[in-house]
Parts: structure tokens; C-alpha cells; sequence
């Protein structure tokens, strides 16, 4: 079992992971899915002992990623996006070559390098060098070497990624074939591959995760409605009476009444009802033919771009009440700067009275002295 609990990973002030936590079960097919720059490749990079955490753990069955890396890391086969092989070596010695790296027993080794080349689909070029392989070969190379010795956990960082659709097509049928004896988790922004591969998917946004669940109810989308437009024989009239049987219907739009007596009509429902079966009853109970059925169900790209819209929509909603909190502490302190000024003002105020009064005594001073020197001058001329 792998446990990622709280993995944040910060490059100077980038923070490229906040706050990652899953757990993948033994015998699943797990999909990694974001758009590029969302953190699936750093994530990968922290669970395979590459680089370390800035915060969070990894342990995989118990054991701890960075305390223990040598147990850990037995239990990992990792492919990145790029195979690290060495274009110089015959496709055999680099397998075998990887099995002696792998710690695979002499007297077992080259029965598993057999053994994986077969399952890789590399036997027909295994006197090959690697740098004359096509890029699909290549990447079969690359993955022989992360599933020798049969590791519980294989990783896969985009592995169709260049592959023409011949290519991805082999590719997906050998990870379905590894997940039948592996636990495996698939890197990818290709939305396709991830539902047509994967048992479960983990969608990071932005660094985060923003839902786990499996394939099948990410596909549904449980706060979603279902359409169904249908073209039937008969009046805008006959047709309502019908639809007022149906149970679980929420609304029934008429699209057009057609020339040729037939009406086009969009049924809404919750997500869950289906109304394509009773709709077909009821319609044959009232001799009403359906020449035309459609249902509108939500695919992955719909979930995906929603969940990237959610989260940008939050991101923004943060920013701006991070700008009204500045606003507010602008205002605050504007008030505060006001505050002082007029106290500051009121206080210049008062000196300047107080001056004013000293002004004035000085001048009753100078008028009570000229006053006695005019006195005193009298005096003296009597």
C-alpha cells in the first residue's frame, strides 16, 4: 500500500505542492491527471525518492520514503517521461543490466530478463542498440527496466507521451496487462487515456488535489442533470400526456414541431434517473413511434475543465479578499494617518494660540513699560 499524506514541496518561492494526500490499495490502476505545471511529475518525483519533501511523508507498505529509502524503494519501479537508457547498450545487456542494478539473483537473472523482454514485447529487438530503437521501443525498454523484479508498485510518468496511436494503443494494453499483478500509477494529461485505462483517478489542480474517486462515478458527476432528446411521431399534445406518466422527469422542453408530424423534445432528470426505458414504454402505450433517442452524459473533459474552473474561481474569490483585507488595512490605516494628523493639527492649533497669548502679554508688558518710562520721564521734568 502507498500513503502520501500532506506533501508540499516549495523551489524558492514557488510553491509547487500545498497539500497532497491519497492512498493507493495493492492491485488497482491509479490515474495522476492535471494539466501541465499542476505538480503530477513533482509528485511522482517525492514517492520514488528522487527529491525530498518540503513537509508531508510517503510510506509504502509502512515503509517511510526518506527514513528508510533502501526498503522503500524496493517495492518501486519507476518510468519517467524520458527512459533513462543508454543508447550505446543492446537492448538485452541493458535489461540485464538493470536486473544486476534491480539486486535480481545471479542464478534467477537471466530467466527474469526472459521473462520481462516477453512481456515488454522487445524480444524481436533485443541484439538491437537502443539508439536505433523508434521512440515506441524505447519507451518498452524503459518500462522493461521498471518492472524487473517484479516490483508491487510500477510508476508511469506520461508513457504514450510522443507515441503514434499505434504506439498508445500497445502501451495502454501492457499497463491493463501490469495492472492485472501490479499496482500501478499512471502520469497523465491525456484525458482519454486516464478513463479508458485507469480503475481510479486523482486530479491535481494547482498543486492540490481537488477529488479522488473511481472512474466510473468521476465520469458520472453526482451534482449533475441528464438529457435526453428524443424525436417522436406525433402532436406537441399526445407527447405531454405521455411525459406527464414519466417519474423522475424534472422538465420536458419541446425543440421543434417538425413538418413531418413528428416533435423533438429534451427531457431533464436528475443524474442518477434514466428515463430512456420508461420513455419507451410509455410511448409504445400510447402508439407513439421514437424514431430517435440521444442521451447527453458528462465526460472527463467536462469534470476536468469544471474542477480546473472551481478552483481558479476559489483562487480568485482568495485573492480578492486578500485585496478587500489590504483595502481594509489601507482604510485603517489611512483613518489612523487622518487621526494623527488632525491631532497633530489640533495640537500646532493650540501652540499657535498659546503663542498668540504670549504675543499679547508681551505686548501688555511693552505697553505697561513705556507707560512707567513715560511716567518716570514726567517726573523728572517737573
Amino acid at each position: 500500500m502507498l500513503e502520501v499524506k500532506h506533501l508540499k514541496k516549495v523551489y524558492g518561492a514557488n510553491e509547487a505542492l500545498s497539500d497532497i494526500s491519497f492512498t493507493c490499495e495493492n492491485g488497482r490502476i491509479y490515474g495522476l491527471l492535471g494539466v501541465n505545471g499542476a505538480g503530477k511529475t513533482t509528485t511522482m518525483n517525492i514517492i520514488t525518492g528522487y527529491i525530498g519533501a518540503t513537509e508531508g511523508t510517503v510510506t509504502i507498505n509502512g515503509f517511510d520514503i526518506e527514513r528508510e529509502p533502501v526498503k522503500a524503494k524496493a517495492f518501486i519501479g519507476y518510468l519517467p517521461e524520458n527512459p533513462p537508457v543508454y543508447p550505446e547498450m543492446k537492448v538485452w545487456e541493458y535489461v540485464r543490466f538493470a536486473a544486476e542494478l534491480k539486486g535480481v539473483p545471479k542464478a534467477e537473472r537471466d530467466e527474469e530478463v526472459q521473462r520481462v523482454m516477453k512481456k515488454t514485447g522487445i524480444e524481436d529487438v533485443a541484439n538491437k542498440l537502443i539508439r536505433n530503437l523508434s521512440k515506441g521501443y524505447k519507451e518498452r525498454v524503459g518500462l522493461a527496466n521498471a518492472i524487473i523484479g517484479s516490483p508491487e508498485i510500477i510508476i508511469l510518468d506520461e508513457p504514450t507521451a510522443g507515441l503514434d496511436p499505434v504506439q498508445i494503443i500497445e502501451i495502454r494494453n501492457l499497463i491493463r496487462e501490469l495492472g492485472k499483478e501490479h499496482t500501478v500509477i499512471l502520469s497523465s494529461h491525456i484525458l482519454s487515456e486516464v478513463s479508458e485505462i485507469c480503475d481510479e483517478i486523482i486530479v491535481i489542480v494547482n498543486g492540490k488535489v481537488a477529488k479522488v474517486d473511481t472512474t466510473e462515478n468521476m465520469l458520472k458527476g453526482s451534482d449533475k442533470v441528464s438529457i435526453v432528446t428524443a424525436t417522436v411521431k406525433g402532436s406537441r399534445e399526445q407527447f405531454m400526456k405521455v411525459y406527464e406518466k414519466l417519474e423522475g422527469a424534472d422538465k420536458c422542453d419541446i425543440i421543434s414541431e417538425n413538418a413531418d408530424g413528428t416533435v423533438t423534445v429534451e427531457i431533464t432528470s436528475a443524474e442518477n434517473v434514466d428515463v430512456r426505458e420508461q420513455l419507451s414504454f410509455k410511448c409504445a402505450e400510447a402508439r407513439m413511434a421514437i424514431l430517435k433517442m440521444d442521451i447527453k452524459e458528462e465526460n472527463l473533459e467536462e469534470v476536468f475543465i469544471e474542477l480546473n474552473r472551481d478552483a481558479g474561481n476559489a483562487e480568485t474569490d482568495a485573492e480578492s479578499d486578500a485585496a478587500d483585507e489590504d483595502a481594509a488595512d489601507e482604510d485603517a490605516a489611512d483613518a489612523g494617518q487622518d487621526e494623527e494628523t488632525a491631532t497633530d493639527q489640533d495640537a500646532a492649533d493650540q501652540d499657535d494660540e498659546t503663542a498668540d497669548n504670549h504675543d499679547i502679554d508681551d505686548q501688555h508688558d511693552e505697553s505697561d513699560d513705556a507707560s512707567e518710562d513715560a511716567s518716570d520721564n514726567g517726573k523728572e521734568d517737573k
